[in-house]
């Protein structure tokens, strides 16, 4: 049996390496290497899993996390860590349970799966684009800049649109359409939140705080942890995962607010404002602030409050206290939308899983058609689970593909 597997990152590695124990395989890849997005993951050294039990690992998918069960469950984040250090890939586990190479090198991860390739006889075609993928009387025709090839099986693993370029730029999405699947539109997913007004904030990290996406004083969706200011919004853990939920929602007429002070409610906030003023009694308002809060951050707070920065700490009001309240548990930006889906860390969106075989990743549409990875409209949160579905779902796709 010859299998083709289209794309050769994480999905498209694995499945091929899963295949190609009883079948002729055959991976190709557009780009000049294998593994090229890899290659930027995790700052550069690739957070490849997390070392978290399977039940943890769905809380933190975020898009169709059940069509997901049985590839997790039959390659688990414990699978990817025997799977590395069975291939001489020593790892290390660090806080919140990510998991990396011990080296610290995103090339390691490549080093190793490309090896795997190699002990396993599949053959990679470098610098090989595929053009068009087309159903024959016995299986598919693939057409290459020179050539067209058959195969009797086709495994998709072209990825998303983000970072194009690795060589992520929707081909897989093309050739699924034409196949006759459906394409949920692609969105942004663990992008920057953008905002107005927050340049002169660039730079300024933020632990411990909440970050919400409301309307009206009611708020869509939040997320505790750190973020970072960006020149065009807003960055940082706790906003790409929220991102990722916020991208299925209407953000129409919406805004951010940050809580800048969640473990404190507004009265037990208030007392503390009371004791820090108690101390600061002749300085003036903008000078009163510099206990509570980053010093970058006192002017929009103050600004907010509507209290004048001049004015004297022993002259502002109970009821202009509680404005400033209001605006450290509430410092808003207006929400102008999220990054356009090419800087998102992963894509939202793609191929309909609903038109997926979700034991096998096999085309309920064409037989002997499979998916891998991003190219499929699934995701998760940062914090390795992208790598492990891309992982896991090649392992299904490639295992499935080669049984007669």
């Amino acid at each position: 049996m010859k299998i083709a597997v289209i794309g050769g990152g994480p999905a498209g590695m694995m499945a091929a390496i899963a295949a190609s124990d009883t079948a002729d395989v055959t991976l190709f890849e557009k780009n000049e290497k294998l593994g090229k997005k890899l290659y930027i993951s995790g700052k550069g050294r690739c957070n490849l899993t997390n070392n978290c039990s399977v039940e943890e690992f769905f809380a933190n998918v975020a898009t169709n996390p059940k069509f997901l069960y049985g590839a997790i469950n039959k390659f688990s984040p414990a699978d990817t860590v025997r799977f590395c250090e069975r291939h001489g890939l020593p790892l290390k586990t660090e806080r919140g349970n990510r998991v990396f190479p011990a080296s610290d090198k995103a090339s390691d991860v490549t080093k190793m799966l490309t090896a795997a390739l190699a002990q396993q006889g599949v053959k990679v075609q470098l610098n090989c684009p595929i053009k068009s993928v087309e159903c024959s009387k016995t299986g598919f025709l693939l057409t290459t800049i020179t050539d067209i090839l058959s195969y009797d099986r086709v495994i998709l693993a072209t990825g998303g649109v983000s970072y194009s370029a690795t060589g992520s730029t929707g081909d897989g999405y093309v050739f699924a359409r034409k196949l006759g699947h459906e394409i949920v539109p692609v969105k942004p997913a663990l992008c920057r939140i953008l905002c107005k007004n927050t340049k002169p904030l660039e730079g300024l990290s933020l632990k411990n705080v909440v970050v919400k996406a409301e309307r009206q004083g009611v708020t869509l969706d939040g997320e505790f942890g750190e973020m970072v200011f960006a020149d065009v919004g807003l960055g940082g853990p706790a906003v790409l995962t929220l991102s990722s939920r916020l991208n299925k929602i209407d953000l129409t007429n919406a805004y951010i607010g940050i809580d800048l002070k969640p473990a404190l409610d507004k009265d037990k906030l208030d007392a503390r404002i009371v004791r820090d003023f108690s101390r600061k009694m002749n300085k003036d308002f903008v000078n009163s602030l510099d206990e509570l809060l980053p010093e970058r951050l006192i002017k929009a707070v103050a600004a907010q409050s509507g209290i004048a920065f001049e004015k004297k700490v022993n002259q502002i009001t109970a009821a202009e206290r509680a404005r400033l309240v209001s605006a450290v548990k509430d410092l808003r930006f207006e929400l102008t939308g999220l990054d356009d889906a090419e800087y998102g860390i992963v894509t939202s969106g793609g191929v309909d899983v609903k038109q997926i075989n979700p034991s096998t990743m096999e085309s309920k549409l064409t037989r002997g058609l499979y998916f891998a990875g991003e190219v499929m409209d699934v995701d998760g949160y940062t914090g390795g689970f992208n790598i492990q579905i891309a992982l896991s779902t090649g392992y299904v796709a490639g295992n499935s593909a080669k049984r007669e």
